[in-house]
């Protein structure tokens, strides 16, 4: 079992990838999503004074 963790010497390597890539896929819905909503919102403040320009 030890052996299959050390990676033949390549341990740092290998396991640093896959933490780089397990935090990217954590990361990037949470920047997503934030965006989405900002995103959103400032839609939202552009109709409504849109509107009230228009009345």
């Amino acid at each position: 079992m030890a052996d299959f963790f050390a990676m033949g010497g390549y341990a740092f390597y290998v396991w640093g990838s896959f933490g780089v890539a397990a935090l990217f896929m954590i990361v990037e819905p949470i920047l997503v999503a934030r965006s989405h909503r900002t995103l959103k919102q400032r839609l939202g403040r552009m109709i409504r004074m849109n509107s009230e320009v228009e009345e």
